[in-house]
C-alpha cells in the first residue's frame, strides 16, 4: 500500500514537472518566436528595398568602400566580441560567459543592409539568426534562467530567426537543434525550438511578408530507382567537395584580411576591389542575394561557372568583414552547381538545381535533416528521396569542416576520425590542416 502510493506521488510529481516545463517553455518559445518573426519581417523588408534601390541605381556600387568603412568603425568602436556572429552564439552555448549583448542585433541588422545596398555579395540568415539569438538572450536575466535553460533560450533563438527567415519552419526548428554539436540534435530543446520556429513564422507572416516560391511541376520528378539514386549520390559528393571550396575560401580570406593591423580598414579595402570587379564586370548578378539567379537555375540553363564566382565574391565579401550571411549564397551557389550540372546527369533541371540547393548547404552547415527538412518544405515531399540521399552523402563528403568554426564534434562522421570528438572545426584545421583524412 505504501509503495503503490509513493509511486503514485512520484509519477504525479514528474507529471507536474512535465507540465510546469511544457508552460514555461510555450510562454517563453512563443514571446521570442514573435519577437524575432518581426525581426525578420523587417529584415526582408528592409533587403527587398535596399536590392531594389541598388538595381534602379548599379553606381552606388562605389559606395561599397564607405559602406565597409562604417560597419568596420562600427563594429571596432561598438561591436567588441559581437564581430564573431554566429561563432559567438555556438561558444556562448558550449561554455557560456556572459549575456549575448542586444547590441548584436542592431549591428548585424544595419550591417548587412548596408553590405547589400552597395552590392556586397552575402545573405540573410547570419542576421536573422544573430537577431533571434540576442532578443532570446535578453530573457536569461528577465525570468532569472540558470545556465541549462540558457542554452534551450540560445536554441530556440536560432531556431526562431532561421525558421522566420526563410518561411521554413521545420527546418528552422531542427537547424537550431543540430548546429550546435555536429554529429549530435540536442532533444531536450525540442519542444521550446518547434514552437519559436512554428510562432516566429507566423509571426513574420503578419506582417504581409512574402518568402520565395520555389515550387515546380512535381510530374517532372523521376521514379527513384538505382541508377537515379546513384545520380543523386554523385550531386551529393560533388555538393560536399563544393562546401569544402565555400568554406576553406572563406576562411582564408578571413585570414588574409587579418594581416591588415587596423581592423575597420580590412572591409574599405575590399569594398574597393569589390567596386572596381563589379564596375569591369558591368553586372550585378553575383551582388547581393541573387535569388533571381536561384529562381531562374530551376527552369532555364544559366553559366557553368555560376557556382564558382559566386563562391568567390562571397568568400571575398564575407573574409573581408561585411555583415550577413552564408545560407543564401550557398543556395544560389547549389542551385547553379545543379544546374550546370544538367550537362553530365540526365535528370530534369528543377531536380538538379533542387539537390544542389540544399545539399551544398547541408555540407556547409552540417545540418543534414535539417536541410531535408527544407528542401521538402521549398519543394514538397516528392523530392524527398533526391533530397536526403543528396544531403547525407554532401554532409559525409564536406568531412569535419564548415562555415561555423566553434562547431564541436558530438559524433565524427567516420569511426577513423573518432579522434576528432570534442574537439572544434578550428582546432581540427589547426592542428591537421593537410591530413587528407580531414577531407573524406
Amino acid at each position: 500500500m505504501t509503495k503503490s502510493f509513493l509511486e503514485n506521488s512520484s509519477e504525479k510529481i514528474r507529471n507536474f514537472a512535465l507540465l510546469s516545463f511544457a508552460i514555461k517553455w510555450l510562454f517563453i518559445s512563443t514571446l521570442v518566436g514573435l519577437l524575432a518573426g518581426s525581426a525578420s519581417a523587417w529584415l526582408l523588408i528592409s533587403l527587398e528595398w535596399a536590392t531594389q534601390y541598388r538595381t534602379d541605381n548599379i553606381g552606388i556600387v562605389w559606395g561599397l568602400p564607405l559602406g565597409g568603412l562604417i560597419i568596420g568603425l562600427g563594429y571596432y568602436y561598438l561591436g567588441d566580441k559581437t564581430v564573431k556572429g554566429n561563432n559567438l552564439l555556438l561558444e556562448e552555448f558550449h561554455k557560456p560567459k556572459e549575456v549575448i549583448p542586444f547590441k548584436m542585433a542592431p549591428l548585424v541588422f544595419i550591417g548587412t543592409l548596408i553590405t547589400h545596398l552597395f552590392g556586397g555579395s552575402a545573405g540573410r540568415e547570419g542576421t536573422a539568426v544573430q537577431v533571434g539569438a540576442a532578443i532570446a538572450d535578453q530573457f536569461t536575466g528577465l525570468f532569472k534562467l540558470n545556465p541549462k535553460d540558457r542554452k534551450i533560450l540560445i536554441t530556440i533563438g536560432i531556431s526562431a530567426g532561421f525558421a522566420s527567415v526563410f518561411g521554413t519552419p521545420l527546418a528552422g526548428a531542427v537547424f537550431g537543434l543540430e548546429v550546435l554539436i555536429l554529429g549530435r540534435i540536442r532533444y531536450e530543446s525540442i519542444f521550446p525550438a518547434f514552437v519559436a520556429a512554428v510562432v516566429a513564422n507566423w509571426g513574420t507572416d503578419l506582417w504581409g511578408v512574402a518568402h520565395t516560391d520555389y515550387h515546380f511541376d512535381v510530374s517532372i520528378i523521376p521514379e527513384m530507382d538505382l541508377v537515379n539514386m546513384s545520380f543523386a549520390l554523385l550531386v551529393g559528393l560533388l555538393s560536399g567537395l563544393t562546401a569544402i571550396l565555400f568554406s576553406k575560401s572563406t576562411h582564408l580570406f578571413t585570414h588574409l584580411s587579418k594581416k591588415i593591423s587596423y581592423a575597420p580598414i580590412r572591409p574599405v579595402i575590399g569594398g574597393l576591389i569589390l567596386a572596381v570587379v563589379f564596375y569591369f564586370m558591368q553586372s550585378s548578378r553575383y551582388m547581393g542575394l541573387g535569388i533571381e539567379v536561384i529562381e531562374t537555375a530551376f527552369y532555364d540553363s544559366g553559366h557553368p561557372y555560376d557556382f564558382l564566382l559566386k563562391i568567390l565574391f562571397t568568400a571575398f565579401t564575407l573574409g573581408m568583414g561585411f555583415k550577413g550571411g552564408e545560407v543564401t549564397p550557398l543556395f544560389f551557389i547549389g542551385a547553379t552547381l545543379g544546374n550546370a550540372l544538367v550537362w553530365f546527369i540526365p535528370l530534369p533541371i528543377p531536380v538538379l538545381a533542387g539537390m544542389g540547393f540544399v545539399a551544398v548547404f547541408s555540407g556547409a552547415t552540417n545540418t543534414p535533416i535539417a536541410c531535408t527538412l527544407m528542401g521538402i518544405e521549398l519543394f514538397g515531399v516528392d523530392m524527398a528521396p533526391y533530397l536526403g540521399i543528396a544531403c547525407v552523402t554532401a554532409y559525409l563528403f564536406s568531412g569535419h569542416t564548415g562555415i561555423y568554426t566553434s562547431q564541436i564534434i558530438g559524433s565524427p562522421k567516420h569511426l577513423k576520425l573518432s579522434s576528432h570528438k570534442s574537439k572544434t572545426i578550428e582546432e581540427i584545421a589547426k592542428s591537421s590542416p593537410t591530413k587528407s583524412s580531414d577531407k573524406i
